[in-house]
């Protein structure tokens, strides 16, 4: 399954990469990008772990920026 979120707060093209290259690491993840110009991340992951999936994304964007936000 393939999900499409906005971010809140996402400040630098950098960060973003730090948090695509994090996120694609997590367990049931097939691909992620993160895209700083529309603001917008791109999650694929197994059907039966999506919520985990988006869960551990979280955290792992709150890692590389505090105030980063996925808006489900």
């Amino acid at each position: 399954m393939k999900k499409t979120f906005k971010m809140e707060n996402l400040d630098c093209a950098n960060c973003a990469a730090k948090m695509e290259t994090a996120i694609k690491k997590i367990d049931g993840v097939n691909d992620c990008s993160i895209s700083f110009m529309t603001q917008k991340i791109s999650i694929d992951a197994e059907d039966d772990k999506f919520d985990e999936v988006l869960t551990a994304a979280q955290k792992a964007v709150t890692k590389v920026d505090r105030g980063t936000l996925i808006k489900k």
